[in-house]
């Protein structure tokens, strides 16, 4: 996958890992929309470091770091808003339609 998604559609990833258990569990399918509104508490896909991060998008003093809802994962500092390349707008569990949720 390619770090630029400027100008990209709308698109779906299954989650990996149990980072942000207990809102996203592993195997759920998450939409992302490239240049979504930021704002502090939004989910967020990210490229740092020459990776690709899910992580909640929180205000630390002057700037920004990448949150990790369980515990047992450490925050990122995030050097600008620039490496953010989605914002997550919705999730579902594979298989179960009623089990959506948005995030808009």
């Amino acid at each position: 996958m390619s770090s630029d998604c400027s100008g990209a559609e709308v698109f779906a990833l299954r989650v990996l890992g149990q980072s942000m258990a207990p809102e996203f569990d592993e195997g759920e399918i998450i939409v992302v929309e490239p240049g979504g509104a930021l704002r502090d508490g939004s989910f967020v896909l990210a490229w740092l470091d020459g990776e690709w991060i899910f992580r909640q998008l929180r205000r630390d003093g002057e700037g920004w770091r990448l949150h990790a809802l369980n515990p047992a994962f450490a925050s990122r500092p995030l050097p600008g808003l620039d490496a953010v390349r989605g914002v997550v707008i919705q999730k579902a569990r594979p298989g179960r339609r009623r089990a959506a949720k948005s995030y808009l």
